[in-house]
């Protein structure tokens, strides 16, 4: 190994940062040294009654105690590990309330982070700078603070001597900085890791963050795709009658404006809820079943046949069963344009507690019975509302049902 090897873990930044975090610990140390001199020259003093001393003193150990268990200083090691140490460690949840475990994991690492900060600290302004003194004795550098008594291997008899004995502890130091250093990187997830309910919450945290996503992609491609697939239908449409009969061609250019206005609206409430900075801005509301008639319109603006039969009071449903209930029908008249061909059966039935809706249509070459993103979405939303989805072929037609409990009286 060369010298420079030797001496490479000295010259490192993470080095340094650590001894900042160790110093952050021999800082905070500091009132606690100083509460315990106090406590010992009171109670050493033959004028203070014992008794009074003696509660005074259980009164500071309970100021000094109480703070190792708080949870804000475990945040606050947390934070001060992960800036310094560069060790990942997942913030704490906010809410969530530690358990035993983790405070007394917490509180054994924040008095070794003390102690040891004490010890490099008290290091750090007595044998560093006598250290240093002597070291630059070597190089011919009069400080004017040799005492003329020894002090442990420094002797100022033997100015060559103690000059390197002055190196050698520089040295020394430096690499105990550095082992210690690297000691509490690897002990701190141990003790300032999360604990068995941490994590649970975390991954609970992590899948509500999940379904978020997976809802709004939902949202983007039902609307979008539907207003898309009306747009294609329309445009093509258009352009072949744009000559023969160009009042149809103005008819499908509207339906194309008005299925674009509508995409456009969902998509500005998908995005007002990715944009945190967003959150106090209004967004469109989201369609429910009450704007039933307007899609099926829309479809047939777009050329689909459709035999609507909708029976049941809609807004007596709760709004949450509602919006769903208007993207399932959204979907599967999508679904019926790009892969049916010929008229298309709507039912939408408000039974008591519950939507029933059904679609069937005929299909070309065997409709969409591999899957796909629309099936997958709407499978998810029957399922997150605790009903049942069934979509299949029956002969040459395609045949979706939806049944969702919506029991009266609740609100989305």
């Amino acid at each position: 190994m060369t010298v420079r090897a030797a001496l490479a873990p000295l010259a490192r930044a993470s080095t340094w940062r650590r001894a900042v975090f160790l110093l952050l610990g021999g800082v905070l140390a500091l009132p606690y040294a100083l509460l315990a001199v106090a406590f010992a020259q009171l109670l050493s003093h033959s004028g203070v009654p014992r008794l009074p001393g003696v509660g005074l003193l259980l009164v500071g150990v309970a100021l000094a105690v109480v703070p190792v268990f708080l949870s804000g200083s475990r945040a606050l090691e947390i934070a001060a590990a992960r800036a310094l140490l560069a060790v990942d460690l997942p913030e704490p949840t906010p809410g969530h309330r530690i358990d035993r475990e983790a405070r007394l994991r917490a509180a054994l690492w924040i008095a070794l982070h003390l102690g040891t900060g004490a010890a490099v600290w008290f290091a750090a302004v007595s044998a560093f700078p006598m250290a240093l003194v002597f070291a630059a004795g070597l190089v011919g550098v009069d400080t004017g603070a040799v005492a003329d008594g020894r002090v442990g291997p420094f002797d100022p008899a033997h100015p060559v001597r103690a000059g390197l004995a002055g190196l050698v502890v520089l040295v020394a130091l430096g690499y105990a900085v550095a082992g210690l250093g690297t000691l509490a990187a690897s002990m701190a997830p141990v003790l300032l890791g999360p604990a068995q309910a941490e994590r649970i919450a975390a991954l609970e945290a992590r899948a509500v963050r999940l379904a978020e996503r997976n809802r709004l992609a939902r949202e983007l491609h039902d609307s979008v795709g539907h207003a898309l697939t009306v747009a294609t239908l329309q445009a093509g449409a258009a352009r072949e009658l744009l000559d023969t009969d160009p009042e149809f061609s103005r008819r499908a250019l509207r339906a194309i404006e008005e299925t674009s206005r509508r995409a456009m609206d969902d998509l500005d409430h998908v995005l007002g809820l990715l944009r945190e900075s967003d959150a106090g801005r209004p967004t469109a509301p989201q369609p429910t079943l009450a704007g039933l008639d307007e899609l099926v319109a829309t479809a047939r603006a777009a050329g689909l046949v459709i035999d609507a039969q909708v029976g049941g009071a809609l807004d007596a449903l709760p709004a949450v069963v509602s919006r769903e209930g208007y993207r399932i029908v959204q979907e599967g008249l999508t679904n019926a344009t790009r892969h049916g061909r010929g008229p298309v059966t709507l039912r939408v039935a408000v039974p008591p507690q519950g939507l029933e809706i059904e679609l069937v249509n005929t299909v070309r070459g065997g409709g969409p019975a591999g899957g796909g993103r629309g099936l997958d979405g709407m499978r998810e939303r029957v399922l997150l509302l605790g009903g049942r989805l069934d979509a299949g072929p029956q002969g040459d037609r395609w045949r979706v049902r939806a049944t969702v409990p919506a029991p009266r009286g609740e609100t989305g």
